[in-house]
């Protein structure tokens, strides 16, 4: 009975080892509803990443997709790996765009509506990862025909990275020429169209070429001002405001020049430069409220042990006796020098700053109330919470 019960093992484990063996699809194809069959339930694309449900039988491999779905593709269009000389065949029926363009660098496809909700799973109840902007682009490896059902939008079987989203709500890049026309033919009175279309108009406009988000809000304001909300009147004002400094943007020389002798003043005392003493900052600060080792995986800043204090940031090298400002929490006690002309504190409102700054900023409203100001190596990255300056980071790229 022993032996009996250690072969069950044995199977159930190979089983499962096969249930978990990844593969990859070398051409276009589709999965099939049975081996043989004319009738399938969707497309892949070639490089798609499959896992292996049972062995070659008859020609045919039965598999499951990364939306989970299960049926069958011909064998010979399953991988190991995938090199060079892999099929090069292809579905003209397929809606998946094979890198074919210069928005995505994977199979893909866009969002077609506003404010996409990306699921952790195929579940409508299922934990909100991430909220996706009509023309985003999104990878695509399997995409189900039944428009009705789920596609994993992030081109991985890993429950880490997987994300998934209605079949309905991606397809082909919207078109902005298109979208406008659509809202400029509906009845003035009909809010609901018109809220719907122009909110996508307006975050395609920020994925396109910013000359788009003139007309974009030029409409989405109409709409605004027939809501008659308070606050979304706001917040779409202070959004026209930074199109229009993005549209008029400085180039990258006049930026740096705005900030490349940047400082802060930090209880009033100037650092001159970003860098101090740590001698310096434990006289200014004292000692920190915690300190920890900070691996930032590309040995940007001065050294992986922070100093964390209340209002301050600070990568330190105890041995060199050197300090580096990483973050800065504005207050009556800290400003940012941006340059001597120009001493940013606490009492900045956000609309003055995009007044007066907005052409020299990078911003996008999936991150609102935050901006860039590039320098050649570098970032300033400002934060404004509840309309006035909140903090200042200095950000580094791999």
């Amino acid at each position: 009975m022993k032996k009996y019960y250690f072969l069950i093992a044995i199977v159930f484990c190979s089983v499962l080892l096969h249930a978990q063996e990844t593969l990859f699809i070398n051409t276009d194809t589709r999965l099939y509803t049975a081996p043989n069959a004319s009738d399938f339930l969707g497309y892949f694309k070639s490089g798609a990443q499959v896992q292996l449900l049972s062995e070659n039988k008859n020609g045919w491999t039965k598999v499951k997709a990364d939306n989970f779905t299960e049926g069958y593709v011909p064998s010979k269009f399953i991988a190991k790996s995938l090199n060079g000389s892999y099929f090069k065949t292809t579905d003209k029926e397929n809606p998946i765009i094979f890198s074919t363009d210069h928005y995505h660098g994977s199979n893909h496809l866009f969002v077609l509506v506003a404010s996409l909700k990306a699921r952790a799973q195929p579940d409508k109840n299922s934990k909100i990862k991430e909220i996706l902007f009509t023309g985003d682009p999104v990878s695509i490896d399997y995409i189900p025909k039944n428009e009705d059902e789920w596609v994993n939008i992030s081109g991985s079987f890993s429950p880490e990275a997987a994300m998934f989203t209605l079949r309905k709500f991606i397809g082909k890049r919207p078109d902005m020429n298109a979208l406008l026309k659509d809202f400029d033919q509906l009845e003035v009175n009909n809010i609901t169209d018109r809220k719907t279309i122009s909110e996508r108009i307006v975050q395609l406009a920020w994925n396109d070429d910013k000359s788009t988000l003139e007309p974009a809000y030029k409409r989405y304001y109409e709409v605004v001002k027939q809501l008659n909300d308070p606050r979304l009147l706001a917040e779409t004002e202070l959004n026209m405001a930074i199109a229009k400094g993005l549209i008029k943007g400085k180039s990258l020389e006049q930026i740096n020049a705005l900030s490349k002798n940047a400082e802060f003043l930090l209880k009033e005392t100037k650092t001159k430069t970003l860098y101090f003493t740590q001698k310096q900052l434990v006289k200014l600060f004292g000692n920190p409220t915690k300190k920890a080792t900070v691996d930032d995986g590309c040995g940007i800043y001065l050294s992986d042990l922070f100093y964390y204090y209340p209002d301050l940031e600070v990568s330190v090298d105890e041995k060199k006796n050197q300090a580096e400002i990483v973050k800065v929490y504005v207050n009556e006690h800290n400003k940012f020098v941006l340059n001597p002309n120009a001493i940013l504190d606490n009492s900045l409102s956000e609309k003055a700053f995009i007044e007066k700054y907005g052409t020299y900023i990078q911003a996008s409203i999936k991150s609102p109330h935050i901006y860039s100001i590039l320098l050649e190596d570098s970032q300033f990255i400002l934060e404004f919470k509840d309309g006035k300056f909140f903090s200042v980071e200095i950000f580094f790229s791999c």
